[in-house]
């Protein structure tokens, strides 16, 4: 079996533990956080060690273009990635800074993730490794449904609904501010890794309809390749995925205007549809997994 994040990686961890600031209980007070200068050294190092060199950016096109949308046009930008592991986000960053132009290092910066808030809570490690990207922090759904779902007092439901509420709402006002200042959000609509054998895994969530109302634009990328793989041993412990090198392409959708994209997906529905936020989440995802198909095959080919 591979090594495991913690076991190969073990002393990074520790050098960026005590270099740690970010906060290890989320409010609303906390929610927007900047990257953490001293941990990016680290995963720089992780990330030339685990993403093999021939990696790079598909359809480069498509990135240029969306940047330029944002910092000529004013346009309000959206990244919606696919979600394999927890390297997808530093990966994506990595590769725009690797591939070396102003513009796709000043992308990278720009670039503020949605993050759920038990990479914070959860392990001071997976805490340090989070710092190295700017982030909001959100109570995902997922989290909320799964703590009322414990036997525990209706009082103490209450009052974790309330916070949840609280930190969205901020996290909202937090997002508002990032595309005030031209930052780009990146955000997986799936909530969650990909868990081979669990499709539902791979489902869009619904309030990822929401952002679709936020937005002007967005890019959609897909990723082929996987250097950190769940641990089907303890596949809730973070820190013991698995570190596979691996060939990493990201590939770029062209880019997709927001509002038009949701109201064609609405205006196809029928008048008695359940639910037409899940419909039009799931038309995000089909058009995510068309593109990995696509550039599968590609790939495969050569």
């Amino acid at each position: 079996m591979a090594d495991t994040l913690l076991s190969k990686y073990g002393k990074y961890f520790q050098e960026m533990a005590k270099v740690s600031t970010a906060a290890s209980k989320i409010d609303e007070t906390c929610v927007y956080q900047e990257a953490n200068e001293a941990t990016k050294v680290y995963m720089r190092m992780l990330m030339r060690d685990t993403i093999l060199p021939d990696s790079g950016l598909n359809n480069v096109e498509n990135f240029k273009a969306f940047y330029d949308a944002v910092t000529k046009e004013g346009k309000h930008g959206l990244i919606m990635l696919e979600h394999y592991s927890n390297m997808d986000l530093p990966g994506i960053i990595y590769l725009l800074q690797k591939h070396g132009e102003d513009w796709s290092t000043d992308l990278a910066d720009r670039i503020v993730a949605i993050a759920g808030m038990k990479l914070n809570e959860s392990d001071p490690g997976i805490r340090a490794f989070t710092e190295c990207f700017s982030r909001v922090v959100v109570y995902p759904s997922r989290s909320l449904a799964a703590f009322e779902s414990r036997d525990i007092p209706e009082e103490e439901k209450e009052e974790e609904a309330k916070r949840a509420k609280k930190i969205n709402f901020a996290a909202m006002r937090a997002m508002d501010g990032c595309k005030r200042r031209g930052q780009v959000i990146a955000v997986f609509p799936s909530g969650t890794r990909y868990r081979p054998g669990k499709p539902e895994t791979k489902k869009g969530l619904r309030e990822m309809d929401s952002y679709l109302r936020l937005f002007d634009i967005m890019i959609l990328v897909s990723i082929n390749g996987n250097c950190l793989r769940i641990n089907p041993e303890s596949p809730d412990n973070m820190l013991s995925d698995l570190v596979v090198p691996d060939k990493i392409t990201m590939t770029a959708s062209p880019i997709i205007e927001c509002k038009k994209f949701r109201n064609d997906i609405l205006a196809k529905l029928p008048s008695d549809c359940p639910d037409p936020k899940v419909e039009t989440v799931a038309a995000v995802m089909k058009v995510l997994e068309d593109l990995h198909e696509e550039t599968e095959k590609k790939l495969s080919s050569k």
